[in-house]
C-alpha cells in the first residue's frame, strides 16, 4: 500500500469520525440516548480520561494523558512511513493507518473541544462557543456508540458478582476507537502476514 492510498484512509476515518461527535455534541444533550435497534443505542457520554474512563489522577493527569497521546501519534506516524518505504505487507500499513487515524481522532477531541464547545451537561453544545467548557489540552473525548447485546443476572451461586446485572457489550465507544480496535485486531489475527518480512 503507498503513502498516499494510508493517508487517503486516514483521512475518511478522522473526517466520519469527527462528523459524528460534533453532530452527536450539538445535537444530544449529555446522557441523551435513542435506540436504533434493541441491541444497537446512540448514548452520547464524555470521556475524559482512557479507555473505560480510567483517569490519570491529579491536577494534571489530563495534561499527561493528552501530552502522552501526541507523542504516542508521532511514533505511529513514523512507523508508518516507515513501513511503507520498506515495502511492509498491505496487512501492517492498514492496521497501522487504522490505528493512527484512531488516536489522531481522540487527540482532537483531548486538544481543542475544550475550547471550542460549551457544556453539553443539561444543553445542546455549542461549536465555536463564547463560553467555552475547558481549556487547550483539557478536553473531553466524545462517545456514542452503545451495543448492549445482551442483558442478564450472573447465577447465585457465582462467588462476588452471583445476583448482580451483566451486561454484553457494556462499552461505550466512537469511530476512532474502532479503528483502534481494528488495527490492533489486524495485527493480532494477521500476524503472520502482516509481519511477512
Amino acid at each position: 500500500m503507498s503513502l498516499r492510498k494510508a493517508y487517503l484512509l486516514i483521512f475518511i476515518i478522522l473526517l466520519v469520525d469527527q462528523l459524528s461527535k460534533i453532530y452527536i455534541k450539538t445535537n444530544f444533550v449529555l446522557g441523551e440516548e435513542v435506540s436504533v435497534f434493541n441491541w444497537f443505542k446512540i448514548l452520547f457520554i464524555e470521556n475524559e480520561g482512557m479507555a473505560w474512563g480510567t483517569k490519570i489522577p491529579g491536577e494534571y493527569g489530563k495534561l499527561i494523558l493528552t501530552v502522552f497521546r501526541i507523542f504516542a501519534v508521532f511514533g505511529i506516524a513514523y512507523w508508518l512511513s516507515d513501513s511503507v518505504k520498506k515495502q511492509s505487507s498491505t496487512f501492517l500499513i492498514t492496521a497501522i493507518a487504522l490505528i493512527f487515524a484512531g488516536a489522531a481522532g481522540n487527540i482532537i477531541d483531548s486538544v481543542f473541544y475544550g475550547v471550542i464547545f460549551d457544556d453539553s451537561t443539561h444543553n445542546l453544545a455549542t461549536l465555536f462557543s463564547d463560553a467555552p467548557y475547558g481549556t487547550w489540552f483539557h478536553g473531553k473525548v466524545v462517545d456514542m456508540l452503545y451495543f448492549p447485546i445482551f442483558d442478564g443476572y450472573f447465577p447465585d451461586w457465582m462467588p462476588i458478582v452471583g445476583g448482580n446485572e451483566f451486561k454484553f457489550f457494556n462499552a461505550i465507544f466512537n469511530v476512532a476507537d474502532v479503528a483502534i480496535s481494528t488495527g490492533v485486531g489486524i495485527l493480532i489475527v494477521f500476524n503472520k502476514k502482516a509481519f511477512n518480512k
